[in-house]
């Protein structure tokens, strides 16, 4: 009997056997992602304890055909859970990565900057960011800037600069 969405008395056919493998698989494929997260991350899921079991399971075994076999279990034990909150969960964690590499990248230009310019990029930081304290910047930055220092101490001062700036941009 065919189905007709405006029909209220007709059945909804059930998914296909195509669907409902495409989902298994991707249930799987989702476990296996959940493999090769930190346990912070995935204790944060909220998992069923046997998944997690699974999960750490998988950790330790180097076999092909043992890996695989558990890589079956984990998919079966997802298929049982609602996946969208461990998708949620999943693609808020990599946005918050994604920002801690871009807040990175930004402090990083501003000690190349710093390093590059000296006192123009300095006083440029400062309007930027005008909370930021310059005595704590300023000595820093001479001295990744000294010709007189060794490259190993201009190295040193560079790597302090960028915890400094790390530290003051924190917040924001």
């Amino acid at each position: 009997m065919p189905y007709f969405p405006d029909d209220p008395l007709a059945e909804p056919e059930p998914p296909s056997k195509g669907s409902r493998k495409r989902a298994a698989h991707d249930a799987q494929r989702l476990g296996e992602r959940l493999v090769t997260l930190s346990d912070a991350v995935v204790a944060a899921l909220d998992l069923p304890e046997p998944l997690l079991d699974a999960i750490r399971a998988a950790r330790s075994i180097r076999t092909h055909g043992g890996l695989a076999r558990q890589r079956q279990l984990i998919g079966k034990l997802m298929r049982q859970i609602d996946l969208q909150p461990v998708i949620e969960a999943l693609a808020a964690t990599a946005r918050d990565a994604s920002q801690d590499i871009e807040r990175f990248q930004r402090i990083e230009a501003w000690r190349d900057r710093l390093i590059a310019e000296g006192e123009p990029a300095l006083s440029a930081l400062l309007a930027a960011f005008p909370e930021l304290p310059r005595d704590a910047l300023g000595p820093l930055l001479a001295r990744s800037r000294d010709p007189a220092r060794s490259s190993a101490e201009r190295s040193a001062a560079a790597r302090a600069l960028f915890r400094q700036l790390r530290e003051s941009l924190a917040a924001r």
